[in-house]
């Protein structure tokens, strides 16, 4: 049975994006010591089972692995469709190249795999390790979700009849619910949308904008998550909801940092990674239960790489450095914290070779793999703007050797660089010395000087002018209230009579 038969036309319909950050080819990641276990009891829903199948796509070693752990969890939910997905990837005889993107889960979860496997199972596996289709299983589960969707259908046209606002709410959201354990995402989002002319308190809102917020983050509609993470911010911020959630504060700080973490992977999924960065860092450790989303150290690791390669080195030292609640996610992955102060430290060698070492682990993540070679791009490339601004002139060798490389490899990347004018300087290939570009600093000076002499003149220029209007009473006044009909019009005959004065 179609469960979507059941839903009636909706004022929102969601939007797949083009999103520009995926990867041109998925990047296969060999050798991983990714512990499964404690990596997926760190995440519970749709969540989890996205990220076990993304890990199963892009490490043929936790292949296995992770499918079967996808499929022992998606038993607990009614996701006939992804089951059944499941069970194919299971039954293909190798690692798909083309089906690990993670812009293709929503469409895994919303679409839906024919039941039964078909093609022979890879000599290296055991065929009697890996289950076939529970065709019970898949019966029983779809005659559930059927009889249950009735019901709240049935329910929600009841509470419509009686008009009870709250019930209709409700109504909503459990469909919202039951559709969402579907995997029948649209379905999910419209539902809980509707959800919305019914809100009758700021309690209400937020809950109906975090539903549309965490079904939008599983369909990557990026624009719809800032579109609602705007919404709730400006109710939490009202004073009825202030006044409400002031008693509350927890749940307050629970509300704040799952909209802090929403905001930073729109923004980390659009590529604007100062603000994600921003974003992550306004999260609360002790208020981090987004668990369908992302963990704390997820928090950590986007929030960490994000500020490293787009905050200034004061930045990077008051806001992270010296945070005291981000200090917290920190401690969560010494590997990264470490890094983050050799970074600071200007010891980049050992940062790089940090970042190298965790390059593995960051591929297997669905949001951040498409990201890593960004990332890791400008990161190195703020450490060599970094080691080269107090220095008239570098020599090229000491600096490779400070950044892990050769001499001709560092001079194409700050050839990069000075083509990019990230820095003013020229390279002597000779000599193998990098030379700071002379600035002609007295010459600049005269020009600001000149500049602000000119505003300055501007400035006084409509002093004068507003002066000169205020004493010769040059401006127009609004008619009197007692005015006769007819009169209320003349302030255009005062403005043409002062302008022929």
């Amino acid at each position: 049975m179609q469960l979507q038969n059941h839903l009636e036309p909706m004022v929102v319909d969601p939007v797949n994006e083009e999103n520009d950050n995926q990867e041109e080819e998925a990047v296969i990641v060999e050798n991983s010591n990714l512990d499964l276990d404690l990596f997926s009891s760190n995440y519970g829903g749709l969540g989890r089972l996205y990220r076990l199948i993304f890990i199963a796509d892009r490490c043929p070693g936790l292949r296995e692995e992770a499918l079967l752990m996808a499929l022992a969890h998606v038993q607990t939910t009614c996701n006939v469709a992804l089951y059944n997905k499941i069970i194919q990837k299971l039954h293909q005889p190798g690692l798909s190249s083309g089906s690990g993107g993670s812009g293709n889960l929503p469409d895994v979860a919303a679409g839906g795999g024919e039941a039964g496997a078909s093609g022979g199972v890879s000599s290296a596996r055991s065929t009697q390790s890996i289950p076939g289709p529970d065709l019970q299983w898949i019966e029983a589960k779809t005659k559930k979700a059927s009889m249950k969707l009735e019901k709240l259908d049935a329910d929600l046209k009841s509470s419509k009849v009686n008009s009870i606002k709250e019930s209709i709410r409700r109504g909503h959201d459990e469909l919202g619910d039951h559709y969402l354990d579907c995997g029948e995402l649209s379905n999910a989002l419209k539902c809980y949308s509707r959800a919305r002319d019914y809100c009758t308190s700021h309690v209400h809102i937020l809950t109906m904008c975090l539903n549309v917020i965490k079904v939008s983050i599983y369909l990557q509609n990026w624009s719809h998550v800032l579109s609602y993470v705007s919404k709730a911010q400006a109710t939490t911020e009202s004073t009825d909801a202030k006044s409400v959630m002031g008693s509350n504060k927890d749940q307050s700080a629970i509300i704040q940092t799952k909209l802090a973490c929403a905001a930073g992977l729109a923004h980390l999924a659009t590529k604007k990674y100062n603000l994600a960065a921003k974003s992550f860092l306004a999260a609360q450790l002790d208020s981090c239960v987004y668990n369908e989303i992302l963990s704390p150290w997820n928090v950590a690791v986007y929030g960490g790489l994000c500020a490293l390669a787009t905050f200034t080195r004061q930045e990077l030292h008051q806001r992270v450095i010296m945070s005291s609640s981000f200090k917290q996610f920190l401690e969560l992955e010494p590997q990264l914290r470490d890094l983050i102060f050799k970074f600071y430290q200007s010891k980049y060698a050992q940062c790089l070779k940090l970042l190298d070492e965790l390059k593995d682990t960051l591929m297997l993540d669905m949001y951040l793999a498409s990201h890593v070679k960004t990332l890791y791009s400008k990161i190195r490339n703020r450490g060599l703007i970094q080691y080269f601004r107090p220095f008239k002139s570098a020599s090229l060798e000491r600096m490779a050797g400070a950044f892990n490389t050769t001499v001709s490899g560092l001079e194409d990347e700050l050839m990069a660089l000075i083509l990019e004018g990230l820095i003013q300087a020229r390279i002597d290939s000779h000599n193998k010395i990098v030379y700071a570009a002379c600035v002609e600093e007295r010459s600049v000076t005269f020009e600001r000087t000149l500049e602000m002499g000119q505003q300055h003149i501007d400035r006084l220029h409509m002093l004068l002018l507003r002066a000169a209007l205020i004493r010769q009473q040059m401006h127009v006044k609004p008619p009197s209230r007692d005015a006769m009909p007819g009169s209320s019009g003349s302030a255009a005959d005062t403005l043409s009579e002062l302008q022929g004065s």
